[in-house]
């Protein structure tokens, strides 16, 4: 079939062949919905096994301190205890999900060594029997601390004064060399120096927990050949299978993942957070193990989208051509990188938006706090930087007195122009798209914004 161009005019028709699609215009049933709906749906936890063993979590009590002390004694008292887990049972226990692709350095430990970095990180895993025998013995591990000072807020984190959290001797992400992911284009200092205004506010979002229906979890069974099989509500398997692999120090075909139906992810099920433990949990004890994150568990430390601080100044003419723009942008990836530099660069590579400015400015920071590690969630990096951009647009147009989609139009980047991060936009179709949402809601635009095309400015 051929390809349809989205901003030939026909594509934008009423008329549409429908008849020709299969799919596209028709009402398909999922093939996984009669399933869903009959309560046939096998999720991880519906795989049942003889000798069952749990792991629980004992996890810090505070932000920030330092470890003086672990005592698992009582813990190896309590009823149907098998075994506890500290960060000397984890063969290559300090990892970064994101090495995978070349992403380092690894800044996380499995279990925590000599410090927390924040509430509810992991200590001590304790396996059992039974899941109220592993909750009763994680509970009754003895954590000795030396509260330190918190660092809870992104700027705060990158003052001179702020204490240093990280290994690597920075609150913030390197990015070959440099604090920040940054993008320059033009000189936006001598365009603000030319504009007729001058329009700067702040924008900022809390952390967003996916909260999935399932939590996360998995059940790890050792195979006679000396294999382990994983059956994960993963989003990622062979992401999973990598990065377990590395942290137990084995090959990769020593492991085999098993997905299948997630019960929600929206990204919130690619850090490999009990993966590891389950495997060496199972390896000591040569039974199956189950780890299942707890509702608390899954609100409280599970990866949410990171919160971010966004400063946008943009130097605008009367007429409503943008001229420059700066963007200061703050990601809060708390105490650990996960997913997070990788979500930084997808905001900056999103910058200044799908507009064409000729001088542009991002400085884009991936702050380490200690708060819960944030990671992926559903266009992560980008969904945040629209907010704020697309604000920005209305409030500027409202300002200017204009029409919002207008300002919009005369902004638009086209067919040919060089975007910031100096790539030439093709197949773009934000005019057609503009043009044609105002008409299906009954918004006039005058004919001049009408005739406007995305092959080029001069289309």
């Amino acid at each position: 079939m051929p390809r349809v161009n989205p901003i030939d005019s026909d594509y934008f028709k009423d008329e549409r062949p429908d008849d020709k699609f299969s799919v596209i215009g028709k009402t398909v049933q999922r093939s996984d919905a009669l399933g869903h709906v009959t309560g046939r749906t096998e999720f991880f936890e519906d795989r049942t096994f003889p000798d069952l063993a749990h792991v629980k979590i004992h996890r810090s009590a505070h932000h920030h301190a330092r470890i003086n002390s672990v005592d698992v004694s009582e813990a190896l008292r309590v009823p149907g205890v098998l075994r506890v887990i500290t960060h000397r049972d984890v063969p290559s226990n300090w990892y970064m999900v994101l090495r995978l692709i070349g992403i380092e350095p690894n800044d996380e430990p499995v279990l925590a060594e000599d410090r927390v970095l924040y509430k509810g990180e992991p200590i001590v895993a304790v396996v059992a029997d039974s899941e109220a025998a592993a909750l009763e013995g994680a509970a009754r591990v003895k954590v000795d601390y030396t509260v330190l000072p918190a660092v809870l807020d992104v700027e705060a984190a990158l003052a001179p004064d702020a204490p240093v959290i990280k290994q690597a001797g920075t609150n913030y992400f390197v990015y070959e060399g440099h604090h920040a992911r940054r993008l320059r284009f033009g000189d936006v200092e001598q365009g603000f120096a030319q504009a007729d205004r001058i329009f700067e506010w702040r924008y900022s979002s809390a952390p967003i927990e996916h909260a999935p229906t399932e939590t996360t979890g998995c059940v790890v069974v050792p195979q006679s050949s000396g294999r382990l099989l994983i059956h994960s509500n993963t989003q990622a398997a062979f992401f999973t299978l990598d990065n377990t692999a590395l942290i137990l120090d084995r090959p990769f075909t020593d492991l085999q993942v098993k997905g299948g139906t997630v019960g929600g992810g929206f990204g919130g099920k690619v850090d490999v957070m009990v993966e590891p433990l389950a495997c060496i949990a199972a390896t000591l004890t040569n039974r199956p193990v189950k780890f299942v994150y707890t509702r608390e568990e899954e609100m409280q430390v599970s990866s949410p989208r990171a919160a971010e601080r966004i400063y946008i100044k943009d130097g605008v003419m009367n007429d409503g051509r943008i001229v420059a723009r700066k963007v200061m942008l703050y990601v809060d990836s708390g105490a650990y990188s996960r997913h997070s530099p990788y979500g930084t660069t997808k905001a900056c590579a999103h910058l200044p938006g799908p507009y064409t400015i000729p001088n542009v400015y991002a400085d884009c920071h991936c702050v380490y706090t200690n708060r819960t590690p944030s990671s992926a969630m559903r266009g992560f990096g980008v969904t945040i930087a629209d907010f704020a951009l697309e604000s920005q647009m209305d409030r500027i147009a409202r300002a200017l007195e204009m029409d919002p989609l207008q300002f919009r139009l005369k902004n638009a980047y086209r067919d040919g122009d060089l975007k910031a991060h100096r790539k030439v936009a093709e197949g773009t179709a934000l005019i057609e798209v503009i043009q044609r949402a105002a008409a299906l809601v009954g918004h006039e635009l005058p004919e001049e914004y009408q005739a406007m095309s995305s092959r080029g400015a001069g289309a």
